[in-house]
């Protein structure tokens, strides 16, 4: 399996989640159903009735917002934005003083994401075409990071890590919701595209994880919550294998 195909896979299925021809999960076959998968990965009823419906695809694997302990005035990176929940949700707490940047590589998802902002009525908010390997942003210029259950979508996690740690300011913090792997994972799973545009091809073991991490530069890497994770539908193999992890860390 190579890298391009990879992403072009990923690409493809979130480009139908954008579009609507597609749902986020099997279980997911009403809006209703999608606002309660996003109730299950850790956002508020309060919090999904601040930001506009459509931003709402119930992917993703936690709640970064809720333990980045953002600030008014900051500036924001959400990696892998798609239709900017978390990028609205941030942008709620920086303020008129503070701005969030949404990147994502599928075109289809911005669109979704600017439409969205324009439905919202937010003006400090910004969403970039981009891959996490090659960011769209200047050296030190991002106050914190987030990202919901991406950065395992990418082949290349340890280029992925020394871009978040090139744009992220001295001091700086990140605040991840990811999935690890606990024991073995078949070979057939880690060789299916299906398997990674579902963020489980590529899930690393969770100490080959937060070594990438560390290798990158950052100090202070702590998982602060964690549990397994379970789907509708999910593979039996990779019962009790998938652990949902929330960790932050400091440049």
């Amino acid at each position: 399996m190579g890298e391009k195909e990879i992403k072009k896979h990923v690409k493809q299925r979130y480009s139908k989640i954008a579009r609507g021809e597609e749902r986020s999960c099997s279980c997911c076959s009403t809006m209703d159903m999608t606002m309660e998968q996003a109730r299950k990965a850790g956002y508020s009823v309060e919090e999904l009735k601040s930001i506009p419906e459509e931003a709402v695809f119930g992917l993703g694997c936690g709640n970064p917002t809720a333990l980045a302990e953002i600030k008014e005035g900051e500036t924001v990176l959400d990696l892998g934005s798609g239709g900017g929940i978390d990028v609205f949700l941030a942008a709620n707490k920086v303020g008129n003083t503070g701005k969030v940047i949404g990147v994502d590589m599928t075109p289809e998802m911005i669109d979704s994401a600017i439409k969205n902002a324009k439905k919202g009525g937010y003006d400090n908010v910004e969403f970039r075409l981009g891959e996490i390997e090659n960011l769209p942003l200047e050296d030190n210029s991002i106050d914190v990071i987030i990202s919901n259950c991406v950065i395992n979508l990418t082949p290349d996690k340890n280029v992925a890590y020394q871009e978040v740690y090139r744009v992220l300011k001295p001091g700086g913090r990140i605040l991840v919701s990811d999935l690890v792997t606990k024991g073995f994972i078949p070979q057939e799973i880690r060789r299916s595209f299906q398997a990674w545009s579902e963020c489980v091809g590529g899930a690393l073991p969770q100490d080959e994880y937060l070594n990438t991490i560390k290798e990158a530069g950052f100090r202070d890497v702590e998982i602060i919550q964690k549990h397994f994770f379970t789907e509708a539908g999910m593979d039996e193999r990779l019962i009790g294998k998938i652990i949902s992890v929330q960790l932050k860390a400091t440049k």
